[in-house]
């Protein structure tokens, strides 16, 4: 099964895109995001952060999966 290079960057770009909106979703629920960057301490900043790498891994992990499937 062979997957194009195209097909990896729209894996990546696709996963990054929901990763970020759900990353940013929980942080805004968990009351752990404010309106602006400069009105959140460093605690909050490195947590939104964390959501939004893990979950945007996550989530191109799994369309990878999807696609090789």
């Amino acid at each position: 099964m062979s997957v194009s290079v195209f097909e990896i960057l729209m894996a990546v770009a696709l996963g990054s895109l929901a990763g970020t909106g759900i990353g940013l979703f929980i942080g805004f629920a968990a009351k752990k995001q404010r309106s602006e960057w400069s009105a959140m301490n460093r605690k909050e900043k490195t947590t939104n952060i964390a959501l939004v790498l893990v979950f945007s891994a996550v989530c191109s992990a799994g369309l990878a999966w999807y696609m090789v499937t």
